[in-house]
């Protein structure tokens, strides 16, 4: 297929330097490469963290920026392939297919014991320049993109959850639950919902999730939390203390990425129990880490991307089996980015924001 020079893309210069360009270069194929006609991209918070210049990604006096302008933002899309290089045998013209965020190497220690997800150079999609993300009309699968076939009975409102929905998998898989245990989330936007949908089949004791918005919270209870607590209105850690015998949770999964969710956590959290950070934060957060160790002795878990999780999201979702009705609640043309990046605050009460094309 012929494809166009110039394409539609939004394109990130700097801090808040975000523009709407009509004659952006279309990537080029390589002999390794395949290049898609984008079908749609979401909007994650941790784009509008970065465009509102959070120092994780922009870095700081003492860190470097991690982002590589100018770029085009957005990991959580998908499409269908328009051209294919000459050493692409997999995928043809048509295939509908997106990809996991992480764009490995596949020499480091991390790709070579198949921890790719945490790839030591760690390119990824929507951050640098070298691999644009999905806010554009097309975008390139280097060689290494780690790729997965959407289905074409797979509606987009199911399909733009796969990427979130992957991250919130690999989250509750940290966590370990067990159906003797109690587990707090906290935070039920889109990745929260994601995480009580899939450990909802994992029939923990008690699924008890938190939020500052009663919308979410009830969107929460019809995805299958057993119990819901707003802390703008009640004290939640003597909730769940009282739940307990006074011990607490077994399992606190954090997914709000404010501090506060934290430091209300480690409160929460039982004696000889277990902590999942997944959040990206905009600010620093700070707590007395003698409550993690001579205090209760905690199991402090990070949670970092969607390895290996793609192909089991896509087949549930397919089935029904994890729950996506309404999450997706706001669809925008690439044209209208400023009023979508708004309306992915939540403003409004979105759980999830996207572009179509």
């Amino acid at each position: 297929m012929n494809l166009p020079e110039k394409m539609k893309a939004l394109v990130a210069y700097g801090k808040g330097n975000y523009r709407l360009e009509t004659d952006y270069p279309v990537p080029e194929c390589g002999d390794d490469d395949i290049i898609i006609k984008t079908e749609a991209c979401g909007i994650c918070a941790g784009d509008l963290k970065c465009m509102h210049g959070a120092e994780r990604f922009w870095g700081n006096g003492e860190n470097p920026s991690w982002v590589e302008p100018p770029f085009i933002p957005g990991h959580e899309f998908l499409g269908r392939v328009v051209k294919t290089g000459k050493n692409v045998r997999e995928y043809r013209e048509g295939d509908r297919i997106t990809a996991d965020q992480i764009v490995p190497c596949g020499t480091c220690r991390f790709c070579k014991s198949g921890k790719y997800w945490m790839c030591e150079p760690h390119a990824t999609f929507g951050f640098q320049k070298g691999n644009n993300g999905g806010m554009a009309e097309y975008v390139r699968y280097p060689k290494t993109a780690v790729l997965h076939r959407v289905p074409e009975a797979l509606p987009i409102e199911k399909a733009l959850l796969i990427e979130p929905y992957a991250c919130s998998k690999h989250c509750v898989d940290r966590a370990q639950i067990g159906n003797e245990d109690i587990v707090v989330i906290s935070g039920a936007g889109t990745l929260g919902l994601g995480m009580v949908a899939y450990a909802r089949l994992k029939n923990p004791e008690k699924l008890i999730v938190l939020d500052m918005k009663d919308e979410r919270l009830e969107k929460a209870k019809a995805f299958g939390a057993d119990l819901v607590f707003n802390p703008g209105s009640c004290n939640v850690v003597e909730e769940i203390r009282s739940l307990t015998d006074g011990y607490g949770c077994d399992i606190y999964i954090e997914a709000t990425g404010h501090p506060s969710s934290v430091t209300q956590g480690l409160e929460m959290v039982r004696k000889l129990g277990r902590f999942v950070e997944f959040s990206v934060f905009g600010e620093e957060t700070t707590v007395d880490w003698s409550v993690i160790g001579d205090g209760k002795e905690l199991d402090i878990l990070g949670s970092h991307l969607s390895p290996y999780c793609f192909e089991y999201v896509i087949r549930h979702m397919g089935t029904g089996d994890l729950k996506t009705d309404g999450v997706v609640s706001s669809l925008y043309r690439l044209e209208q980015w400023e009023e979508a990046f708004e309306k992915a605050t939540g403003k409004d009460g979105d759980f999830k924001v996207a572009f179509i094309f």
